[in-house]
């Protein structure tokens, strides 16, 4: 089985920043690719960004310039570092996996608990 476990939000002034982390833990053979997601109060979950194994990025419109996506192989973590973050911004965060298994079933797909991000002065 294979777990995501996030941490990094918080409470954060308009203007500020955070980071987001995101490990996968468990049966782990390889990941395709790690997700992050929001939603907030009222709307539906949307895409924030992406990155592939090969490290390949996209991003939404309303955060290009100010979010960027990382990875670490080898802890098999995702960042999420968020900068200049507004109001709008303020959402649970969710992570999500693409993975392969060491086990049947080899593929998976896999969401984290989530992490509240409050952008608010």
């Amino acid at each position: 089985q294979v777990q995501l476990v996030e941490s990094g939000g918080g409470l954060v002034q308009p203007g500020g920043s955070l980071r987001l982390s995101c490990t996968a833990y468990g049966t782990v053979l390889s990941i395709n690719e790690m997700e992050w997601y929001r939603q907030a109060p009222g709307k539906e979950r949307e895409l924030v960004a992406g990155i592939t194994s090969a490290g390949s990025t996209n991003y939404a419109d309303s955060v290009k310039g100010r979010f960027t996506i990382s990875k670490e192989n080898a802890k098999n973590t995702v960042y999420l570092q968020m900068d200049a973050l507004k109001p709008e911004d303020t959402a649970v965060y969710y992570c999500y996996a693409d993975i392969i298994q060491t086990i049947i079933p080899r593929s998976l797909e896999v969401w984290g608990q989530g992490t509240l991000v409050t952008v608010s002065s």
